[in-house]
């Protein structure tokens, strides 16, 4: 990760050997599937969606998951959601884990494909399963929300690790409300133009971290949230912020020092810090947060 000269935000990139294949693989499986359910980081709608993704989806139905939704601003969330309608594009808000949503995304896949399922019934083929192509950027939650789906007993369960890159080949779930999902690998893409894409990416998991200097990164979130959010930051750290704005590192030995998170000679320990904060604004502790308004 390299720091941009001509501000804070740091320059990530992250393109694993493995996803240029997985790439020309999603693209020869489209032929198998009847629609495309692209997941969005609710957090990060803008920044989560895949533009090589969308390259080759092309014309193929599609409907967009805002998931994690549950960890993400309920307000701009919902005005996601609008802008996405307006681009005529149905989008379904989702908690991966606890499955909230489920019911209004298998109903915005039928509407989607309202004409094709007519015309199978006309066919005869009343019953046919909705063949479903899960696609999104690493650790999205791509294998939960299969979990959630499947039905129970020989069916298996997608792997689900809080890290990005678990998923390394396509499979097919069979699930309940007649659909089979195919599950697909994340895939990123080989450069990030705007740097802040490839940060915010950094900032809810979906980059390794061990390529990363998770100080600078932890510390750029700090001041990220500290302008969105201030008031989740004083909650959770019990802190006052001072009017003028604070740098990362000072962010980091903040925080670090309330949590008594010292080394010999009284200094904080930052990299504790850090690794602290990043955990606990991805595992939602800081509150419902949305880097990203539309």
């Amino acid at each position: 990760m390299e720091q941009d000269n001509n501000s804070m935000v740091q320059r990530v990139q992250w393109f694993p050997g493995h996803m240029a294949k997985t790439r020309r693989k999603i693209t020869e499986d489209l032929k198998l599937v009847d629609i495309v359910m692209e997941l969005l980081d609710a957090r990060i709608p803008a920044s989560s969606s895949n533009p090589v993704l969308r390259d080759i989806i092309r014309n193929k139905p599609r409907v967009v998951v805002l998931n994690k939704s549950d960890l993400a601003d309920p307000k701009q969330t919902g005005l996601w959601a609008a802008k996405y309608k307006e681009q005529g594009l149905r989008a379904v808000k989702v908690e991966s884990k606890t499955g909230k949503g489920l019911p209004a995304l298998y109903q915005a896949i039928r509407e989607e494909l309202k004409e094709q399922i007519a015309s199978w019934e006309r066919k005869g083929m009343t019953g046919r399963p909705i063949r479903v192509m899960v696609l999104g950027i690493p650790n999205v939650g791509k294998s939960s929300i299969i979990n959630r789906m499947l039905i129970g007993g020989g069916a298996g369960k997608a792997e689900v690790r809080d890290k990005p890159g678990v998923t390394r080949q396509n499979r097919w779930f069979t699930v309940g409300k007649g659909f089979e999902l195919l599950d697909t690998p994340g895939v990123l893409w080989p450069k990030f133009e705007d740097p802040i894409v490839g940060e915010r990416l950094a900032f809810t998991g979906a980059v390794k971290d061990e390529i990363l200097d998770v100080e600078g990164l932890a510390g750029r979130l700090l001041e990220v949230i500290a302008e969105l959010y201030p008031q989740s930051l004083e909650a959770r750290y019990k802190l006052k912020l001072p009017t003028e704005p604070l740098a990362g590192h000072e962010f980091l030995e903040l925080v670090g020092r309330k949590r008594g998170m010292l080394v010999s000679g009284g200094e904080v320990d930052t990299e504790r810090a850090a690794i602290t904060v990043l955990d606990e604004f991805r595992g939602g502790k800081l509150g419902a947060i949305s880097l990203e308004w539309p």
